[in-house]
């Protein structure tokens, strides 16, 4: 008997033990792997290509008729719009904002040209991007598959894009009226040349930034599913949501410097960089996603079904002829008095 494959599975089954163990003893580790089984469980990934796709298919139809709305909304107070656009800006990795600054900048000033048929398409790539989005964010909380009417699902897609995007203009509005205003303030005391007064700006920035990011991700995971959870159960999960979501932004700054810095990469580097950041941030989103649906007091034991009633049938069997203890009988019978006739025919002949 060879011992080293028995030595191999013994240690594996004793790596798999360690494992388990440090899952035993750390909640947050196996929060994390239970997480992320049911990612790959539900698809994680190609959900998010699926979003990643339509994502960037009406990105542009919804500023160009967001921006157009606000320009109309906000077309007596300039000085908020800009604080409006410099908030999206600060939500956004160095060099995507400046790909998406030139189409805010049309829609402000071209507002009067968008027109009915410019809202009815960017409604409708809107509401085909908020359907795919909703779908792969239910299927992360195993939500079951529903199928309303059509009227009924339009409306509801189309309430939940407009909440969406409320949540997303509060949030940027958050950040670009805090920290105009605290820049104001350090202007009047006279403190904006002082070190520690610059280092306090940045910090607030960071903070107020993370707010606005908590924001969406509560959102996001408790309202965009098909049947809302509570806003409770989706807090924690949102405030990973709002942290790992800075850490991505750092990382896209990084690869985008990266990828900017070739002539073709000047070119194509944005777009490029638009895909990979909508991508990473899609599956990011269904983590934190799964991360939530996961935790104790949102896991839901998985259905099992419930066997049928029992039910007793009488067998019954019918032969042609005798069974078979029967035949062989017959024929013992049959050979003895054959054998006992023969022997009383000789007997009488004798």
């Amino acid at each position: 008997m060879n011992p080293g494959p028995a030595g191999k599975i013994s240690g594996v089954a004793e790596e798999t033990s360690k494992f388990q163990q440090l899952r035993d003893r750390y909640e947050w580790l196996d929060h994390v792997v239970r997480a992320g089984l049911r990612y790959t469980e539900r698809h994680g990934d190609h959900y998010a290509a699926a979003v990643t796709y339509f994502s960037v298919l009406s990105l542009v139809p919804l500023i160009l008729v967001g921006f157009a709305i606000a320009g109309y909304v906000l077309f007596f107070n300039p000085e908020l719009l800009q604080q409006l656009r410099h908030g999206i800006s600060a939500n956004l990795p160095a060099g995507l904002g400046t790909l998406l600054d030139p189409v805010i900048a049309s829609a402000i000033d071209n507002r009067g040209t968008i027109g009915i048929i410019g809202l009815l398409g960017g409604l409708y790539s809107g509401i085909g991007w908020m359907s795919n989005l909703r779908e792969a964010l239910s299927e992360q909380w195993a939500q079951p598959p529903a199928t309303p009417a059509l009227f009924k699902r339009l409306g509801f897609d189309l309430a939940t894009l407009l909440g969406l995007g409320l949540a997303l203009v509060t949030s940027f509005a958050i950040t670009g009226i805090a920290n105009g205003f605290t820049r104001a303030v350090l202007q009047f005391l006279g403190l904006s040349g002082q070190g520690w007064a610059v280092v306090l700006l940045a910090v607030l920035g960071v903070l107020l930034s993370l707010a606005a990011n908590w924001l969406i991700f509560l959102w996001v995971i408790a309202r965009l599913p098909r049947e809302h959870v509570t806003l409770r159960s989706a807090a924690r999960a949102a405030l990973l949501g709002a942290v790992g979501f800075e850490a991505l932004k750092q990382v896209m700054t990084f690869y985008l410097g990266i990828v900017t810095n070739s002539p073709a990469g000047a070119l194509l580097g944005p777009f490029i960089g638009l895909l990979v950041f909508v991508f990473f941030a899609s599956r990011f989103t269904l983590f934190v996603t799964a991360w939530a649906a996961t935790a104790r007091e949102n896991e839901l034991a998985e259905p099992v079904d419930v066997p049928g009633p029992a039910v007793i049938t009488a067998e019954t069997v019918l032969r042609e002829g005798p069974s078979r203890g029967t035949a062989a009988g017959l024929v013992g019978v049959g050979a003895a008095a054959g054998m006992l006739g023969m022997s009383m025919l000789l007997g009488r002949r004798r």
